[in-house]
Formats: structure tokens, C-alpha cells, sequence
């Protein structure tokens, strides 16, 4: 149910993403859904797999279901969004949106998942471990603005979009399990690397 509420807050940032043409503010408003995660205590992907040697081995499942339940969560969410007078104008954005990132080569979706996934575990570990109020804030939304500035891939948000578009097939759900990967390598690269430095000093 935490996944699945995580995956609803992800779809409202997408939701106002879509609904702005200036990008800037568009992207910071998106950074609400990461917001209200991490205030309450959500479970979402890409926050959770960064901290997967942090856990015992059975933490693999614990993400695995996150994923599943983010899913479902944007899923219904979008469905539900088509349903207003605001779903065709959104569903036309998220379709060009949907065009350009399945247009993209596999290799090309990869790497743009590992950086979103850097930025996330930027801003997640920000927000965990600074101890002034507002720069545990800003930690969180910069990785939100900037991953979405540079158009890096974050998976849980394309499922979002692809549901806005309606572009769900074989081919779309494959570049997703890519996102997915190259998500997963981003945020536990950094940690690795960080621990790395710690062990070494």
C-alpha cells in the first residue's frame, strides 16, 4: 500500500510537469511527489534500491514489490487522470514525451537511468543525513530538478507517462525494464563508491 500510495505521488508530479509549458517550474513542482515520499514515509523504487547492500538479501524482494506496487500506483492514478477534462490535453504531452524517450536507443536509455538514479540517491541521502531543516530540503528537490532538466530516465515516472499516452506494449515495457536496470546501477554505485572511500581512509 506504501508503494502503491508512492507511485500516486509520482503521478501528481507528473501531472503538474504536464500541465505547465515552462520546464523550470514544471520541474520543480514534479519534486513535490519525492517531497510528500520522503516526508511520510513511502516506499518508492528508486529511493529504496539505493540502499539494497545496506539490507539483508531478502531486501531484493521488499524492491521488487515496491516496483510492482509503484506501478499499480501510477497506473490507476493516470487511468483515473484521462477520466477529467484536463486527460486529453495531458495524454497529448506525455505523447510526446513517450515519442522521444522510445525513439532512443537502448544503450542511450541506460546511461540516462544511471544518472537519474545518482541524483535521486543525492538527493534522498541529503535529505537522510543533513541535519540543517532547509538544506535537507534543497538536497531533495535539486535531485528531482535536475535529473528531470537533463531528461534522465526514472522509471517509476515513465510508467506515468506511458499510461498518459497509452503507449503500454512488448517494446515500451522493455525499455522500461531497462530504465529499471540502469536505475538500479545508478543508485547503488554511488553508495559503493562512498563506501569504498570510507573503508579506504
Amino acid at each position: 500500500m506504501s508503494a502503491i500510495l508512492a507511485g500516486v505521488c509520482i503521478s501528481l508530479g507528473g501531472a503538474v510537469y504536464l500541465s505547465l509549458d515552462n520546464k523550470i517550474v514544471g520541474s520543480i513542482l514534479f519534486a513535490v511527489g519525492l517531497f510528500v515520499i520522503c516526508t511520510m514515509g513511502l516506499n518508492l523504487f528508486t529511493g529504496k534500491v539505493c540502499y539494497v547492500f545496506d539490507n539483508k538479501p531478502d531486501y531484493v524482494i521488499d524492491v521488487i514489490i515496491i516496483w510492482l506496487g509503484n506501478l499499480a500506483g501510477t497506473f490507476l492514478s493516470a487511468r483515473l487522470q484521462l477520466l477529467t477534462r484536463y486527460g486529453t490535453n495531458l495524454s497529448d504531452k506525455a505523447k510526446g514525451i513517450c515519442g522521444t524517450k522510445l525513439g532512443d536507443n537502448l544503450l542511450s536509455i541506460f546511461i540516462l537511468a544511471v544518472f537519474c538514479n545518482i541524483m535521486i540517491y543525492i538527493g534522498v541521502e541529503g535529505y537522510k543525513s543533513i541535519k540543517h531543516e532547509i538544506g535537507k530540503y534543497i538536497s531533495l528537490f535539486l535531485g528531482v530538478v535536475i535529473f528531470i532538466l537533463c531528461g534522465f530516465e526514472h522509471c517509476i515516472a515513465n510508467m506515468y507517462y506511458y499510461t498518459m499516452a497509452d503507449v503500454w506494449s512488448i517494446n515500451s515495457l522493455f525499455y522500461l525494464i531497462v530504465m529499471t536496470i540502469g536505475n538500479a546501477v545508478g543508485g547503488i554505485i554511488f553508495p559503493l563508491i562512498r563506501r569504498f572511500i570510507k573503508a579506504s581512509e
